[in-house]
């Protein structure tokens, strides 16, 4: 008998969820077949993957040593099926994409209408996180590949910038901004700044922007979302910081907001493609770069 990539699967499900009956759910198998797998799995093995109880499951010490292998093996095989359909139909198989949610909202709806137009057959699986969460989905081989501002610490993935996008100063209507046309970095000093809650990449971004310019946080306030932040701006509570690509969505007329640019060389994020070295789907990901960048 050999191991089969569904054994593998089955492992992989029952250690992700520490639970056979939901293992089988998510596989759509029956709890007994999986369980017979898995035994056949073990005994191929030679080894216990997990200990059993009336009460819970975990895994074996040789468990966790084999689930990194398990599941860079299914990674494999999604790839290689993946790649041989791109070989002759490139962007015609599915692909599961991570966007951070200061991305997401304002560059996808603009790009995946042509897209579609232009690939009809591909079929894109968002998935919407913190970057340090879609990082691991990426490296766990969950995700395929990441749309994210490429500052962040990304570790080993290789990258594709697509685009700079500015950062521009918001400010409730009657701040002493109205009367600027551009703004320095210098022009932050002594201003209260609302910035997003920690897990996002925009706020550390954001935060050394204000630290070079002499402005503070508002320490009891942190938005989950840009769409607060606005909100809050716009009650007169404070000023933010804004990337460009959000402003038109989040500030449409009759916005009270004050939007002001900052003079060149402006702050800026990078926003760009990552995926794991040396993925036999790269020329699909440039590709699909050309299509993204605004």
């Amino acid at each position: 008998m050999e191991v089969t990539l569904r054994q593998l699967e089955y492992f992989v499900a029952v250690a992700e969820r520490l639970s056979f009956r939901a293992a089988a759910e998510a596989c759509f198998v029956t709890q007994p077949g999986l369980s017979v797998q898995l035994k056949e799995l073990e005994g191929m093995l030679d080894v216990q993957l997990f200990e059993r109880s009336r009460r819970k499951v975990l895994l074996t010490p040789e468990g966790e040593r084999l689930l990194p292998l398990a599941r860079s093996i299914l990674t494999q095989a999604g790839e290689l099926v993946d790649t041989a359909r791109s070989l002759t139909r490139p962007l015609s198989a599915t692909l599961r994409l991570g966007v951070i949610p200061t991305v997401a909202p304002y560059l996808l709806p603009r790009a995946l209408p042509a897209i579609r137009r232009r690939h009809p057959d591909l079929r894109i699986l968002l998935h919407e996180d913190f970057t340090h969460r879609l990082l691991a989905l990426l490296g766990e081989g969950k995700l395929d590949l990441l749309l994210l501002a490429l500052e962040a610490d990304l570790g080993d993935v290789a990258t594709l910038p697509l685009t700079s996008d500015p950062f521009v100063a918001a400010a409730p209507a009657g701040h002493r901004f109205v009367a600027r046309k551009r703004l320095t970095e210098a022009d932050l000093a002594g201003e209260q700044v609302l910035l997003l809650d920690d897990g996002h990449c925009l706020r550390d971004q954001a935060l050394e922007v204000c630290r070079t310019g002499g402005a503070g946080e508002v320490g009891d306030f942190r938005a989950g979302s840009l769409n607060t932040l606005v909100q809050m701006v716009a009650g007169g509570i404070g000023i933010t910081l804004l990337p460009k690509l959000a402003v038109d969505v989040e500030c449409r007329p009759p916005s009270p907001i004050v939007i002001r640019p900052f003079r060149k060389p402006e702050p800026n994020r990078t926003i760009g493609l990552a995926w794991r070295p040396r993925s036999p789907r790269e020329h699909e990901f440039r590709l699909l770069g050309e299509l993204l960048a605004p």
